[in-house]
């Protein structure tokens, strides 16, 4: 049968969602108070009704939840719409049946046993309900999926939560890659027309309060809640500003004989960007003539599998390229070659910790110009004396220039980039490192060339010859 529930039931922001029939995953996440969840069990009811073969499986983690939300909710819409005389329910093991036959069934997936056993006495499976899907374990939600299949009505799993963490596995299927199959739709407490005014004061009222909290709870932006060394919500609020990169894709080039090193090396005048979406560099802004730029490198040592480099420009302090990719150590000396040329011969600094390799082949390429530390050695040495040092250097950057930072793979490194139980300042566990260790050092070296210029920045020594 076909309902006629006024549009002016459901919140706008929703409505385009209401029948679809062409994704297999409906992904409404954002912040609290949005009325996802309400319109998640407001279109299941639709459905029902609608649908001559609908069954729906409501999960959540854990199974007594569902009886004062999911379930409550379900008996709340229907009541609201006047439609309690179309429904039956069976409280005992919570159970909601449409006067067609469609039926609704709660189940936790803290007795996956349980789950296995769900049957319909008509049709089979159609719909999935995945409440607070935050909460869920991937090889979980994978199992869900396997159990809606067949050839009968359009197969679809409703996806409702809040976005805490960037390391969240549902981030890396649904929004760090694009499925076709996905529709998803973020709102906030601004989009729920039917909210309590009294609670969207208290949730404005974090704003001022607390900016983090509400980038995050509010207004749903991914990040990790009150961990990050740096200004989480300066990260959080140009994480949702900057767009993507003008250019990406890595260098070309050719070799050529260079008169002064008496040897085949990398001819600068044949160093090209080559376009390409899998491209390990990422360009912000195109290299000015007459400008002066840093390099800041941090190299796959220990916890770490990515090679990675910043690109900043000396006067303006602007984030204008990354290099951040898994290769091979020659490779990563080649592309950085190529880009410090490619940005005016810039200053670089490359970390020297775990391997000197990328520095001593930027020598035998005849690089004019790297950083030295103390005692003239070669590159950065990240040391229990220097590593604090650079740190919070990057931690005044993010707090008092936000705007300088335009690579969003950075940006969600500084908010997983966490104080650790000991004190340690870290990597989230699963987290990288590369791009926040790699910045860190580019603008140490641009505070040093700044206050220095006699020294490492003038002293660099331009080995031409070509």
């Amino acid at each position: 049968m076909r309902v006629c529930i006024p549009s002016e039931a459901f919140n706008p922001a929703y409505l385009p969602l209401l029948r679809d029939s062409s994704h297999r995953y409906l992904v409404l996440y954002g912040g609290a108070g949005s009325g996802k969840s309400q319109f998640a069990v407001q279109r299941l009811v639709v459905k029902l009704l609608e649908q001559p073969l609908c069954n729906v499986l409501v999960v959540r983690a854990t199974a007594a939840t569902h009886r004062d939300s999911t379930y409550a909710l379900f008996r709340q819409v229907i009541a609201r719409w006047g439609l309690s005389s179309l429904f039956q329910y069976a409280e005992g093991d919570l159970r909601v049946t449409c006067r067609n036959g469609n039926r609704v069934i709660f189940k936790g997936l803290d007795d996956p046993e349980k789950l296995k056993s769900v049957t319909f006495p008509r049709g089979e499976l159609t719909d999935i309900w995945v409440e607070e899907a935050s909460e869920l374990r991937e090889s979980q939600f994978n199992q869900l999926d396997l159990r809606l299949r067949g050839r009968g009505a359009h197969k679809q799993i409703t996806l409702t939560f809040n976005p805490v963490s960037t390391l969240h596995w549902l981030k890396g299927r649904f929004f760090d890659r694009e499925d076709p199959r996905a529709l998803v739709l973020k709102t906030t407490y601004r989009d729920n027309r039917f909210l309590d005014p009294d609670y969207c004061r208290t949730l404005e009222a974090f704003r001022q309060s607390d900016p983090y909290y509400y980038q995050v709870y509010c207004l749903g932006e991914w990040g990790v809640l009150g961990k990050s060394l740096f200004h989480a919500a300066n990260a959080a609020a140009r994480l949702g500003q900057v767009a993507g990169p003008l250019r990406q894709g890595e260098f070309s080039f050719s070799w050529g004989y260079d008169q002064a090193l008496g040897r085949e090396a990398i001819a600068p005048e044949s160093i090209a960007f080559c376009a390409g979406e899998n491209g390990p560099v990422s360009v912000y802004q195109e290299p000015q003539p007459g400008r002066e730029y840093v390099i800041g490198g941090d190299t796959a040592g220990e916890g770490s599998d990515y090679f990675a480099a910043q690109v900043v420009d000396r006067l303006s302090g602007q984030q204008v390229c990354t290099l951040r990719g898994r290769m091979d150590e020659d490779l990563y000396a080649r592309q950085l070659y190529c880009l410090g040329w490619w940005y005016n011969q810039a200053l670089v600094a490359v970390e020297s910790n775990f391997s000197s390799y990328p520095l001593r082949e930027l020598e035998r390429l005849g690089y004019p110009r790297q950083y030295t530390g103390p005692g003239g050695s070669l590159g950065f040495r990240t040391t229990a004396a220097t590593r604090p040092v650079i740190l919070a250097g990057l931690v005044e950057i993010v707090r008092e220039h936000p705007d300088w930072l335009n690579d969003r793979t950075t940006l969600r490194e500084l908010l997983t980039f966490v104080r650790s139980p000991r004190g340690r300042a870290e990597a989230q566990s699963g987290a990288h490192d590369d791009c926040v260790m790699a910045l860190a050092i580019a603008y140490y070296v641009r505070s040093v060339s700044c206050l220095e210029d006699a020294g490492a920045w003038s002293h660099a020594v331009a080995r031409g010859g070509w």
